[in-house]
C-alpha cells in the first residue's frame, strides 16, 4: 500500500504549478495549439453530416478550385499543355533521383523513392478511390497515355518532397525552394483537373517525408557494419 501511495504522490503532473502552465503555454504554444485543434475537430467531426454511399466524396480542394477546373474544362488545349507542362516536372524529379544515386554517388532518395512507390501500390490497390467526377484527363499527363492509376496516394507530390529534402541535405537552397513551389502548382493542377483528392495530396506530402526517413534509417543500419557494393552504389 505505502509503495502504491509513494508512486501516486510522486505522479509528473501533481507537481505542475501556475508558473509550469504558463511556461508551457508561452515556450511550447504550438503542442497547445494541437489541443485546441483536437478539441475543435472533435466537436466537427461528432456533429457533421456524414457524406451518404450514393453521393460523391466531399473534397474541399475541389470546392476552392470549382473557377480553375471549369476554366481546364473550357479549354481542352490549356489542360493538354497544363499537363505536359506537369509531366516535364515529373521528368525533373526523376532525373534528379537518378542523378543523385547513378552520378554522385548518394543512393538515399533513390532507396526512399523505391519504398515510396512499394508502399503507394499497396495502399492504391487496397483501397481503390472512385475517379472524381468532372475528372479532366490527358495523353501528356503522366503517365502518359490515359492508363489507369492510383489515386491513393499522390505519388507527384511524394517524389517532389523526397527530391527538394535531399537538394536541402546538400544546401542545394535555390534548387528546393524552385522544386516546393512547382510542387505547389502541381498540387493545385491535380485538384483542378481532380486528377486527385486533396486527401492523397495531403498524404504525398507525409509520405515523401516519412520514406526519406525511413532510407536514411536504412543508410544508418548498413553503415555498423560498413556496408557498401562495387560501382556507384555505396552506403
Amino acid at each position: 500500500m505505502k509503495n502504491n501511495s509513494t508512486r501516486r504522490s510522486e505522479a509528473s503532473f501533481l507537481k505542475w504549478t501556475v508558473a509550469d502552465a504558463l511556461h508551457v503555454a508561452t515556450h511550447h504554444w504550438m503542442p497547445c495549439l494541437f489541443a485546441l485543434g483536437l478539441l475543435f475537430f472533435m466537436g466537427v467531426e461528432y456533429t457533421l453530416h456524414m457524406v451518404p454511399p450514393s453521393s460523391p466524396p466531399f473534397d474541399l480542394g475541389f470546392l476552392a478550385t470549382r473557377p480553375l477546373h471549369a476554366l481546364l474544362q473550357s479549354s481542352p488545349h490549356l489542360n493538354t499543355l497544363c499537363a505536359a507542362l506537369n509531366t516535364v516536372f515529373v521528368g525533373m524529379q526523376t532525373s534528379y533521383i537518378l542523378w543523385t544515386w547513378l552520378i554522385e554517388g548518394r543512393p538515399r532518395a533513390t532507396i526512399s523513392t523505391l519504398f515510396m512507390f512499394t508502399c503507394r501500390g499497396i495502399l492504391g490497390y487496397s483501397t481503390q478511390l472512385p475517379l472524381p467526377q468532372g475528372f479532366l484527363g490527358s495523353g501528356a499527363d503522366f503517365p502518359v497515355g490515359n492508363v489507369s492509376f492510383f489515386l491513393f496516394f499522390s505519388g507527384h507530390v511524394a517524389g517532389s518532397v523526397i527530391a527538394s529534402l535531399d537538394m536541402r541535405r546538400m544546401q542545394r537552397w535555390e534548387l528546393a525552394w524552385t522544386f516546393d513551389v512547382l510542387n505547389v502548382l502541381q498540387a493545385v493542377r491535380l485538384l483542378a483537373s481532380r486528377g486527385h483528392y486533396t486527401i492523397d495530396l495531403a498524404v504525398g506530402v507525409g509520405a515523401g517525408i516519412l520514406f526519406d526517413s525511413l532510407a536514411g534509417k536504412y543508410e544508418d543500419s548498413k553503415r555498423n557494419p560498413p556496408f557498401t557494393t562495387k560501382h556507384t552504389f555505396t552506403l
